[in-house]
């Protein structure tokens, strides 16, 4: 059963039953449906491409699928990367996850070509086949190296933030005290910074009892937070490790830090250098992801139609021309329109089941034997692929 997420790519023969297909298939789809819209099924035109040997075609059908799951799976990553580049604003989604400046669904359903400027027919199979990959590979390859740049700096950001966040015993200080906090250039004190749990009376009356050499009245407040308050106390050199044990144990944290006009110009520059930083990678990842998808899905599209006509020559044989539909078919409705389209093209029963009846007895024995598996696939009687949605 087709995914009732996708839309449906459709190959038959091109022959007498074939003329006027598309009216009468919308016909019948929109009336016993009752919700598909009209212009949720179109004609696809499917390129008449050289079909080469029957051994290129075989080998052709068991190498797309899995080029196709790499394709669909790089889509993904795209769209993931928007998504939390754009916090997975489905308004902001809208905005970028365009094909050609134009939605998805407008860019299947509106008179789909096969691009011919770019993948010319007169290529062989396998020759498109691996143009196609090269072509997503190098999406894939330049997606990660950007992803990886972003998310490097976004890191670096981020964790420079988070030392500016937190109570005052963690974070940083930088922002919060001031040259007039301390005693500076002094041959035998200093100022230490103490945060204190908010029994601030009791450090009022221990912090010059904690140690020796301790100086009277020294102990001023600097800021406060709901947990903590920072307090500046002037000490004499000599005395610190015992201080700061002695701190410890009454559960006062003295902070680690000395004060330096230079280092606190430094980390404000590289706080305002990586917030730039940061800003001006999220900018060009956002720009080549928006390219990219439009890029990588129109590729996906394109294998899916090539995978279609090799299972369609493989299914139906020559002459190669093939008449194609697009459906994107009400997810409450996938089951009957299936039964639909089965009744439609139930014509096709003996043509569809040839490869499998070919494999069997009688001078393809060789063949049988190497592409077993493959031919004993269930088909409809149509050759059917889908497109996934991309839900913003």
């Amino acid at each position: 059963m087709p995914s009732d997420q996708s839309t449906w790519l459709i190959s038959v023969p091109q022959d007498g039953e074939s003329e006027g297909l598309l009216q009468e298939i919308t016909t019948k789809l929109v009336k016993q449906s009752k919700t598909l819209p009209p212009n949720n099924i179109t004609s696809l035109t499917i390129p008449s491409f050289k079909t080469g040997t029957l051994d290129s075609l075989i080998s052709l059908s068991e190498d797309l699928p899995k080029q196709e799951a790499f394709f669909t799976q790089t889509v993904a990553k795209i769209v993931d990367t928007l998504r939390n580049l754009l916090n997975n604003d489905p308004s902001k989604m809208s905005q970028h996850v365009l094909v050609n400046e134009a939605a998805v669904d407008d860019y299947l359903l509106h008179d789909w070509s096969w691009n011919e400027g770019r993948y010319g027919v007169q290529r062989g199979l396998p020759e498109m086949a691996e143009v196609l990959n090269k072509e997503m590979t190098s999406i894939d390859n330049v997606m990660k190296t950007k992803l990886n740049s972003y998310n490097l700096a976004k890191g670096s950001l981020t964790q420079m933030q988070r030392k500016k966040t937190g109570n005052l015993s963690v974070r940083s200080l930088a922002d919060v005290v001031s040259k007039d906090d301390f005693i500076l250039d002094s041959e035998y004190m200093e100022t230490l910074l103490v945060a204190v749990p908010k029994s601030v009376k009791e450090w009022s009356s221990k912090y010059e009892r904690l140690t020796s050499m301790v100086v009277p009245r020294s102990s001023q407040p600097i800021a406060a937070d709901s947990e903590y308050s920072l307090f500046g106390v002037v000490i004499f050199r000599k005395v610190h490790d015992e201080f700061v044990q002695k701190c410890r144990e009454n559960k006062f944290i003295v902070r680690d830090f000395q004060y330096s006009e230079g280092a606190l110009a430094k980390q404000r520059e590289e706080l305002d250098t990586a917030d730039t930083t940061e800003k001006e990678l999220w900018t060009e990842l956002l720009r080549l992801s928006r390219t990219n998808f439009s890029e990588s899905f129109q590729l996906l599209v394109h294998l899916k139609v090539l995978r279609l006509f090799v299972e369609s020559v493989l299914r139906y044989g020559l002459p190669a021309n093939y008449t194609g539909l697009i459906i994107k078919p009400d997810p409450k409705q996938v089951k009957k329109i299936l039964t639909i389209l089965s009744s439609q093209f139930s014509y096709l029963a003996p043509r569809s089941n040839k490869r499998t009846m070919n494999g069997k007895g009688g001078g393809n024995e060789d063949v049988a034997g190497e592409y077993q598996s493959l031919m004993e696939q269930e088909f409809f009687d149509f050759v059917l692929y889908e497109v996934p949605w991309i839900v913003n």
